[in-house]
């Protein structure tokens, strides 16, 4: 089980008729192949392959953020936002359930990435959501948070960026040194996801600040590869300037943490320096949405 809050930061994605047979791909390169086969991005070849969208188009995406490496759940937004462009292309008319089951199946079963299915289901269904995870499917449960709750979620979390990224599949796959401990610290992260889910009805947002302290401290010992020296110093300078907690989103080994602090603490995290990017923990409400057509 996770909780799991869909941030109000967006993966755009784009799909063009061609004049001729030939797929065009554009993000951070450029692609032109006559099969879509040969496309090295692989999130877009297989996303062609199961929407059937596979010749004459040109696709482009654009990320407020960078789409790899965050711990933002960016390239499962990536799926989803592309099987839903696709489908759409193709017009075919798609749930939220089959985007993010079949954004599980390229990137876990064809893709092969040792990774969860949480970011997926995040990225379809939007909101904040209690979501378990069964050999009988997955079930999703919507957390009733007031509209003012939202408006101090963004007020007192701040994501800060490390100032590094690393692949989640790279920490994922690391072979911790004790299984059984391993297995032991993650059920107490999983116990946590029900703690969470009450804090955030309730409006607790004290107490979620220090439950994702306590989350830190479980997480950062399952593998060598979530933390490291500078990670850990910008920890401790994020705590010394007021935080109540902080915990690495995502695999760990970079992208951004989740602080809570009340007051001035956001412009005291200014002084980390430019490289430590600030953005507001505002929630998206919507989930992959298509907001043009034509």
């Amino acid at each position: 089980m996770v909780t799991s809050l869909a941030l109000d930061r967006h993966i755009h994605v784009t799909v063009n008729q061609r004049f001729d047979d030939r797929v065009r791909v554009s993000y951070s390169s450029m692609e032109i192949v006559d099969d879509f086969e040969n496309l090295e991005h692989e999130l877009v070849r297989e996303a062609m392959r199961m929407t059937g969208v596979t010749s004459g188009v040109e696709i482009t995406t654009i990320a407020d953020i960078p789409s790899r490496g965050t711990g933002l759940g960016s390239s499962s937004a990536v799926t989803v936002g592309l099987l839903n462009a696709l489908h759409r292309f193709a017009g075919n008319d798609t749930s939220p359930e089959q985007l993010a089951e079949e954004a599980c199946r390229i990137e876990i079963d064809i893709l092969g990435q040792p990774i969860g299915r949480q970011d997926q289901y995040a990225a379809a269904f939007g909101g904040v959501n209690s979501i378990s995870f069964s050999a009988d499917g997955v079930e999703i449960n919507p957390v009733k948070i007031s509209p003012y709750v939202s408006k101090r979620l963004s007020e007192e979390f701040t994501l800060v960026f490390t100032g590094t990224s690393r692949s989640a599949s790279e920490v994922l796959s690391e072979v911790p040194d004790d299984p059984a401990d391993k297995l032991a610290r993650l059920r107490v992260i999983r116990g946590q996801a029900d703690v969470a889910r009450g804090l955030l009805e309730s409006g607790d947002l004290a107490g979620m600040g220090s439950l994702i302290g306590e989350a830190w401290d479980s997480k950062r010992e399952i593998s060598s590869g979530i933390s490291g020296e500078n990670i850990d110093s910008l920890h401790s300078r994020i705590m010394a300037l007021g935080a109540t907690g902080a915990k690495l989103l995502g695999a760990g080994g970079g992208g951004f943490f989740l602080v809570h602090g009340g007051g001035e603490l956001r412009n005291r995290l200014v002084e980390l320096g430019p490289e430590h990017r600030l953005i507001p923990l505002g929630v998206d409400v919507e989930g992959s949405v298509i907001i043009y057509e034509d």
